[in-house]
């Protein structure tokens, strides 16, 4: 479904990624993992359209992204659910996901039909559905990021730092939403710091050092390898 080669990418004169290289099946889930600075986010807005790659190529579904701008990409499907939730603060919760729907201009779908499978997810957000987003708790507006981003009804759902300044309940909670989702047959995308959350809920799993791939595998096995272990789930393995 999604074909990254050999790009590079950057900010001015500083090169970030390097002759990066990866591709994810349909209906496959799989995480980039790494520290702080690796390049995940750069890597995620590359594919987004948000950054140029200055040399490889990126395919979705056989279609290069090299000249599509963002929005674009999202009505091809590519949806992100961007670092720090980005929601519209001073609309109602349901004008946000009715904006979402924007995404899936040309694809099907009703307005109000995938609201409810939304809802259906986060029973909070129906609750909520008439307050201004602004003034949900993180948490919940980590849930209307997600729930905006189906509303594009994306082919592949790229996740920057979902569980990023989220408590531990909710954190859970969404990554369980995201397995459900996943389960439906959504592709996927994960970018996390998180490394046990990340693998608990993916296929496969690349590791990014300084831009590049350093390591990769199954995510069940990387959840026993010692390299993985050491430098991205001892601090978190008590939990």
């Amino acid at each position: 479904m999604l074909d990254v080669r050999h790009i590079s990418a950057g900010y001015g004169a500083v090169a970030v990624l390097h002759d990066l290289s990866f591709s994810i099946g349909e209906g496959q889930a799989v995480a980039i993992l790494g520290a702080n600075g690796a390049g995940k986010t750069t890597l995620l807005k590359t594919i987004c359209g948000l950054l140029r790659a200055s040399a490889g190529a990126i395919e979705f579904e056989g279609a290069g992204l090299a000249r599509l701008a963002t929005y674009e990409i999202a009505r091809h499907g590519g949806v992100m659910v961007p670092e720090g939730r980005q929601i519209l603060g001073p609309l109602t919760v349901a004008e946000n996901l009715r904006l979402g729907h924007l995404a899936a201009a040309g694809r099907g779908g009703v307005v109000h039909e995938d609201m409810e499978q939304v809802f259906a997810l986060f029973p909070i957000l129906a609750e909520r559905r008439n307050q201004i987003a602004g003034q949900l708790s993180g948490g919940q507006q980590q849930m209307l990021a997600i729930g905006r981003a189906l509303m594009g009804r994306p082919r592949l759902l790229l996740l920057d730092e979902p569980s990023l300044g989220l408590g531990p309940a909710i954190v859970a909670q969404v990554f369980d939403t995201l397995r459900r989702v996943h389960k439906s047959g959504l592709t996927m995308l994960l970018v996390e710091q998180n490394a046990k959350r990340a693998l608990d809920a993916t296929d496969y799993a690349y590791v990014i050092e300084r831009g590049r791939i350093v390591h990769q595998g199954p995510s069940q096995q990387l959840q026993s390898d010692p390299v993985v272990i050491e430098h991205y789930l001892g601090q978190i393995a008590h939990e």
